[in-house]
Formats: C-alpha cells, sequence, structure tokens
C-alpha cells in the first residue's frame, strides 16, 4: 500500500531508530530489516535514507563509523546513540497512544 505522504510525515525517523536499535546496521541492511521487521509495508529508498540517516547524526541519534573489515567493501555502519535510545523511547510512549486513539475512534473499521 502507498500511504500518504502527509500521514507518514516525522515518522520514517522513528522506523531508523527502531532499527539501528536492534543491531547496528548500514544502509542496505537498515533497507532490508525494516521491510523484513514490517512485513513489506514500509520501505525506503537510497533517496530518503540516507539524507534521513544524515539528518539522524547531526541530531546526535545516531552515530556513524566507516567499517572496512577485510574482504568487503568499504561501509558505514550506523549505531544508536544514548541519545537516540531516549527519542526512541519517547516517540514510542507516543506511538502507542496514538494507536490507541486512532483505534477507539476507528473502532471494528479499523480492522477491515
Amino acid at each position: 500500500m502507498k500511504f500518504d505522504r502527509e500521514l507518514l510525515k516525522g515518522t520514517t525517523e522513528t522506523f531508523i531508530l527502531a532499527v539501528v536499535a536492534e543491531e547496528p546496521s548500514h544502509g542496505y541492511q537498515l533497507v532490508k530489516k525494516l521491510k523484513l521487521k514490517s512485513e513489506g509495508i514500509f520501505q525506503l529508498g537510497e533517496g530518503t535514507l540516507y539524507p534521513l540517516l544524515y539528518k539522524l547524526e547531526a541530531k546526535d541519534w545516531i552515530k556513524g563509523k566507516w567499517d572496512e573489515s577485510a574482504g568487503m567493501r568499504k561501509r558505514r555502519v550506523y549505531r544508536i546513540t544514548p541519545k537516540g535510545r531516549r527519542q526512541l523511547a519517547a516517540r514510542s510512549e507516543q506511538w502507542r497512544e496514538l494507536v490507541r486513539g486512532m483505534t477507539l475512534l476507528l473502532g471494528d473499521s479499523a480492522h477491515a
């Protein structure tokens, strides 16, 4: 399903924080994990992902470090920071309350 851009506004940061909180990852891994964990509901392209990663890094919510493992391409691996964990916790709480409110408002039609 394609989501209205306005509906998703502000949520992509939370997507990334949630995925990186589980395990440090590079860009391609993040895209794969996001798609897998959301059962294909959420997908990000490179044009959205990399500017978002730079933005989160500038906010000190994630930290990127170049990984130059032997035999592997050089790639940037992102880890969540303590500030990012606090942000994720706050946003998770907000999302749970938002979902609860929308479920109450929409009733059974939310599950149709």
